[in-house]
């Protein structure tokens, strides 16, 4: 006979399943911590931005056009001036940014979020979370 059976071969290996499934946790926590948690970061925040936008403050809309906010229309909408005597009606939801924030109206309370910095902080406390 030219071939010998192969006795060495195991039936079948059952001590490898929890080890086989640690680096796909460990995968998921990498992601979970590099990207899905600095995004609902963001996307907080640019929500907070969107829903404390007031008269008088300058934004940029999502196609690059800058102006300044003269009156809220609804909570969707929002009229901007972007040259002298030129308003254009824009959503809320495309405001990509507010250059510059008016101050709030005497009497009136502070927004529950104002006490945190700007934009401010290292890239670790902003991964993490260290402003709170």
């Amino acid at each position: 006979m030219f071939v010998s059976p192969a006795w060495a071969q195991a039936a079948g290996g059952g001590d490898g399943g929890f080890m086989t499934l640690v680096p796909l946790v460990l995968i998921f926590v990498v992601f979970y911590f590099l990207l899905i948690r600095p995004q609902q970061k963001r996307a907080k925040q640019h929500k907070d931005m969107l829903t404390n936008i007031r008269r008088g403050d300058k934004i940029v809309t999502g196609g690059g056009i800058i102006g300044t906010v003269t009156r809220v229309v609804s909570d969707d909408e929002l009229a901007v001036e972007i040259a002298e005597g030129i308003k254009i009606r824009v959503q809320r939801g495309l405001v990509s940014g507010v250059l510059t924030k008016t101050e709030p109206v005497p009497g009136t309370t502070p927004p529950a979020n104002s006490d945190q910095p700007a934009g401010g902080g290292s890239l670790m406390s902003k991964l993490f979370g260290g402003n709170k």
